[in-house]
């Protein structure tokens, strides 16, 4: 590296490449810690121009909620959100079941569900009351070269061209991350093979509060609880079928959508729009490398089974500005080691719990069948097993942020 910069470290603003949910949130957190931050977003700053502001229902966890309203996002998200007070997991043609229910857990809600687009309104207006944020949207990073402690990202906006120097440097670009690609970070990939439908229905039945998960042969299959008796539909095909189901029409649709589901809700009706998304499990090998690391699905991506892909992604962005809060030296060395040592039980266990989900609940294997009702039946019915259940499912694992903790029950 050569000296191109006699700047104190800590007086040179943190660079954020990615504008998405987790990279917003990453944004908002420092500036409330009274860091100085840069974000660098291909999308322009409007809701319907960021893909990841989409039609997702996005089923957030109770720490997750803790965490938006310890930055000030829950605030302009809460009107919109549909609490979760029961969930229920079972899978087709096995007995057995796993319900968690709120009261039973000494809490208001297990979770919360949202539309990603009212989310991402919500962090466009926090983002709006932001200070000690520098936003470049639409921009590009063109280059990134290392210097005397830190990078020089070249940044191409609509306008101009402008040049930063970073003591730490954030990838926060999604799967398909140019920042873990130019660090050198490999990643460990895997196809799932299925594609993921979303979209609303309605249900014959009031949803009073419930999520349902229902694991099967070609994948889980969700309904998530909105406002206005309408529900969130998580419908997961094989990647083969996908093309298929994209050119049903709503009645082939919501009829393939009751198959898979059952009746618990009665007759559903009225199909949304319908967004496919393909699945796969992307892994960085490392978190971090000189004066860079990364952070949501740069970091990690997983698969959408038990919705944990913003939560993990948030938790990394929290615990990140929690430890650069006051750090004389926001990319040093030692700090980006303690940083991945201590986001490693949480991404670990988070990233084992989806991937052996699918690999388990979904494969359609008869000697299985018995051990995995059994195992429902336990979580379902053993309160230490359920409480840890439960605790996980609302986020509460390894080493949480601080920001997470201050409704923990």
């Amino acid at each position: 590296m050569t000296n191109s910069s006699s700047q104190p470290a800590a007086t040179r603003p943190v660079l954020i490449v990615g504008g998405g949910l987790v990279g917003a949130s990453l944004a908002i957190a420092l500036d409330a810690a009274g860091i100085d931050a840069v974000m660098v977003e291909a999308a322009a700053p409007r809701i319907g121009d960021q893909p990841s502001y989409d039609e997702r229902n996005l089923a957030l966890a109770r720490a997750t909620v803790n965490g938006l309203t310890a930055i000030g996002v829950w605030k302009h998200a809460a009107a919109q959100a549909t609490p979760i007070h029961h969930i229920h997991v079972t899978r087709a043609g096995e007995f057995g079941s796993v319900q968690m229910d709120a009261a039973r857990q000494g809490v208001d809600a297990l979770g919360w569900t949202l539309p990603a687009r009212e989310l991402g309104a919500a962090l466009l207006r926090r983002l709006d009351e932001c200070t000690r944020l520098r936003r470049l949207a639409p921009a590009r990073v063109e280059s990134l070269e290392p210097v005397a402690d830190g990078w020089r990202a070249r940044i191409q906006t609509r306008d101009e061209v402008v040049e930063i120097e970073t003591p730490l440097l954030v990838g926060a670009d999604g799967t398909a991350s140019f920042v873990r690609e130019r660090l050198g970070i490999e990643a460990d990939r895997h196809d799932y093979r299925q594609t993921l439908f979303v979209c609303t229905v309605t249900p014959e039945r009031d949803h009073a509060q419930r999520a349902y998960e229902r694991f099967a042969d070609h994948g889980p299959i969700a309904l998530l609880p909105l406002a206005n008796r309408r529900c969130g539909l998580v419908l997961t095909v094989p990647q083969a079928e996908a093309k298929a189901v994209e050119a049903m029409d709503d009645e082939a649709f919501i009829a393939l959508a009751q198959e898979r589901f059952g009746w618990r809700l009665g007759r559903l009706s009225r199909p949304g729009k319908r967004h496919p998304y393909a699945i796969q499990r992307v892994a960085a090998r490392s978190l971090v490398s000189t004066r860079a690391v990364l952070v949501g699905n740069a970091a990690q991506t997983v698969h959408p089974i038990g919705a944990q892909g913003f939560n993990l992604g948030l938790r990394d962005a929290l615990t990140l500005a929690e430890m650069l809060t006051d750090a004389p030296d926001p990319g040093s060395d030692d700090l980006l080691a303690n940083y991945a040592a201590r986001r490693a039980p949480d991404r670990d266990g988070t990233m084992a719990m989806s991937h052996g989900l699918v690999q388990l609940a979904c494969l359609p294997q008869p000697l299985l069948a018995p051990l995995r009702s059994l195992a429902m039946l336990a979580f379902d019915r053993l309160p230490p097993l359920q409480r840890l259940l439960a605790r996980r499912g609302m986020g509460f694992r390894g080493e949480p942020p601080k920001a997470v903790l201050e409704r923990l029950p």
